[in-house]
Order: C-alpha cells, then sequence, then structure tokens
C-alpha cells in the first residue's frame, strides 16, 4: 500500500511547481495523490529568495511576481550601455515567499494534496518498485513512507565529475536610496562598472521598484564565495560610487551560490525506476547563466503530462545538448581567461537582436541562430576551447552543498 501516488521532496521552486501543476492541470477527481515534503525550520530550509525569467503574454505564476519589466540594461566598464527592448517578452521577478503563497491559494481545496515537514534520508527501491521513503519529522519520529514514484529537489552533496566549475556567488540589497536615481522601467542586467577580480567576474544588478527602491546585488563569477563583510563593501562601493544613491536604507538581504559547471546531472537515480530528480538537481540550472525558473516550469509542465498519460515520468533533459555544449565552451573560457567576460557580455548584448539572444540563453534557439552568436563572440579563444574540450577529464568536483539556484543573469 502506497501513502501517496507522489512524494515530492523539497518545496522549493521545483517541488512547489511540480505539485502545482500535478494537482491543478488535471481534471478534479483524476489528479494524482501528493505528498509535498519539506525540511523543519532550520539550516536545512533555504531562506526567502528571488527568482527572475522572462516570457511572452500572461504567466502562470503572475499574481506572484514582483515587478516586470520590457527593457533591459548592460553596462560596459567604461560606462558605455546597451539598452534593449524585449517586448513582447517581459522580465519577470518573483519572490519565494509570494510563489508559496500563490501555490497555497490554488492548492487549499485540492483534496489530492497532503504536506509534511520532515528531514528525508535516501529513498530506496526494493524489488517491488515502490519507492520508500525514510524520514524524521518535526518532533524527532520517525515517519516512513511509500510512493509510486518520488521526484527529489534537494541539491546533491557532491556535484558530479566536470571540465570546468565557476561559481556565481551573490548577495542582494533591497534598499530605499535616498535620491531617485533608479529608473522603474529598466533592469541592470549586467553593470561592469564594479572592481573585477583577478580571476573571473563580477557585476552589479539593478531591479527596480520604483525611483527610490530596488534590489541591488554584486555578483561574482568566480572559484570561491566572500564573506559577508566583503560583499557589503562591494555593495556599499557599487551603491554609492557607481549608482550615487546617498545614503540607503536596506531593507532586507539575500545571499547564495550557485554552482555553474558542465558536469551530467542525472534525472533518473541509478538503480531505481521511480525515483526522479527534478530543479537544480535534475539540470535544470543552464549552466552559463544560472537561470533555473523557467526551465523548471518546462520539466515540470512534461512530467504532469507524462503522469496524466499514465507513461513513466521521467524528467526530460531541461536543456539541449548543443545549449550544453556552448555552455561548456564558455565555461572553460572564462575559467581559463581566454576571454575577457566583461568584454564578451557587453559585446552579446550590443551585437546581437534581443529576440534571438533571449532564445540563445534559453536554450531554444536554432542552429543557424547559434551560429550567428557565436561569430559574435572572440571566435578563435572559442574555436580553440572547443576543440580542446573532448580531450578533457571530467573530474571529481568538491564536496559541498550550495544554495538552491535562484534565478538571476550572472549566472
Amino acid at each position: 500500500m502506497v501513502d501517496a501516488d507522489i512524494v515530492v521532496v523539497g518545496a522549493g521552486a521545483a517541488g512547489l511547481s511540480l505539485a502545482h501543476r500535478l494537482l491543478t492541470d488535471a481534471p478534479r477527481g483524476a489528479a494524482p495523490s501528493v505528498l509535498l515534503i519539506d525540511p523543519p525550520p532550520g539550516p536545512l530550509r533555504p531562506p526567502p529568495r528571488t527568482w527572475c525569467f522572462w516570457e511572452t503574454g500572461p504567466g502562470r505564476y503572475d499574481a506572484a511576481a514582483t515587478a516586470s519589466w520590457e527593457w533591459l540594461r548592460v553596462r560596459g566598464r567604461d560606462g558605455a550601455a546597451v539598452r534593449r527592448h524585449i517586448a513582447p517578452a517581459r522580465y519577470k521577478m518573483v519572490r519565494s515567499d509570494d510563489f508559496e503563497a500563490l501555490v497555497d491559494r490554488d492548492l487549499k481545496d485540492r483534496p489530492g494534496l497532503r504536506r509534511l515537514e520532515a528531514t528525508v534520508g535516501t529513498v530506496t527501491t526494493p524489488a517491488d518498485g515502490t519507492a520508500r521513503v525514510p524520514a524524521t519529522d518535526a518532533t524527532g519520529a520517525r515517519v516512513d513512507l511509500c510512493a509510486r514514484w518520488v521526484f527529489d529537489s534537494r541539491p546533491p552533496g557532491r556535484l558530479p565529475p566536470a571540465r570546468s566549475l565557476l561559481l556565481q556567488h551573490f548577495r542582494g540589497w533591497f534598499v530605499r536610496a535616498e535620491r531617485p536615481v533608479f529608473d522603474p522601467a529598466v533592469v541592470d542586467l549586467m553593470d561592469f562598472r564594479t572592481e573585477q577580480p583577478e580571476h573571473g567576474l563580477s557585476f552589479g544588478y539593478v531591479l527596480p521598484t520604483g525611483r527610490h527602491t530596488a534590489l541591488v546585488e554584486y555578483t561574482e563569477f568566480g572559484s570561491a564565495p566572500l564573506s559577508s563583510e566583503a560583499y557589503d563593501r562591494a555593495l556599499e562601493d557599487y551603491t554609492r560610487r557607481v549608482l550615487r544613491t546617498g545614503d540607503v536604507q536596506v531593507l532586507s538581504t539575500e545571499q547564495g551560490v550557485i554552482p555553474m559547471t558542465d558536469a551530467v546531472f542525472e534525472r533518473r537515480v541509478a538503480g531505481s525506476g521511480s525515483v526522479f530528480r527534478i530543479g537544480g538537481a535534475g539540470g535544470a540550472t543552464r549552466a552559463s547563466t544560472g537561470y533555473t525558473f523557467a526551465a523548471v516550469q518546462r520539466q515540470s509542465e512534461a512530467v504532469a503530462r507524462a503522469v496524466r498519460a499514465g507513461r513513466r515520468p521521467v524528467p526530460p533533459p531541461p536543456h539541449r545538448a548543443r545549449a550544453r555544449l556552448m555552455d561548456a565552451m564558455l565555461l572553460r573560457a572564462l575559467d581559463t581567461g581566454r576571454v575577457d567576460g566583461p568584454d564578451l557580455f557587453f559585446r552579446l548584448f550590443d551585437r546581437v537582436p534581443a529576440g534571438r539572444l533571449l532564445r540563445f540563453l534559453d536554450g531554444r534557439s536554432r542552429l543557424y541562430e547559434d551560429l550567428a552568436v557565436g561569430v559574435r563572440t572572440p571566435v578563435l579563444p572559442m574555436l580553440r576551447t572547443a576543440a580542446e574540450l573532448p580531450w578533457l577529464p571530467r573530474r571529481p568536483l568538491p564536496d559541498r552543498r550550495e544554495s538552491p539556484p535562484r534565478d538571476t543573469p550572472r549566472e
């Protein structure tokens, strides 16, 4: 006997999105029973965070969006600016608390959903094929669960072997500025007027919500995160020296680390036909940008469709093989220093039409579009990188539990 048709481990973007699609896209009375497990408050539960993505037309989660924009801007180290109108798409910002509240409202009358606060151990699949989910609830009591399918969104303790690894690490301030310095119509996607590190790159990222208010982040692509004090010094420098905000009131903060790697994330747990990984744990994070939310939606929709059709709901690859190859080339070129990161990204936004670039960043561009984007990069260093990739071994990466993927562009 199973406790639920489907157990979803983790109630972040991936877990909540999957539960929402499983229960709201199915006809009433035909939805599967879903048990959503979130860890109790503590170190295993991620803090509130912000997800950003772009989409065309009305979206499934627009009611949870803090703001959206039709204009994106990238600034070079010398202050030169490229401003792009992305309509009919919009760049959207969703905070995790608002997203969870929307999902809770939509699912509160759905009889198929149960929620449990518990810490999940190693999921196993005995010979009968039913997944066993051992858990410990908030009181310390053991809870043993059974399910037909398990979707696990927990970040792996160790990243898979890879040829390249950069960490996109960041700290953001939600600020109220003394001066009206923000343009509510434009997102500063990458502002390279920050102090550049010796290895990798850094930039400012500004999501304005008013003339005086914004989320302002300092981001680096590098080998190791900074201390909170070092991030705050960088943010202080960026807001005062670059943005000329005057005094700022910091309303709240967020901080995280996103692995940018060409590692292969397996979506099916080895030795099991009923336990799958989703979200960042299942490869949804785009290696060259860190964006995750849009790929999570595509993955969740495909899984829910397979469940409704009675098929084995193996999560599909979140990104095409060609997109993963281009990500591997870019990461290697940045990591070796063969290309200048700020110059590369500024050149792409300056020379590639906005619609084509968004399709490219989303992994949905066609081959001729990929080639058109490729010639806007430093061709010889990228060709050299492409030629050496097949000969580079994938090496084990350090054991680390990274922050859950958050969706923003530095990535």
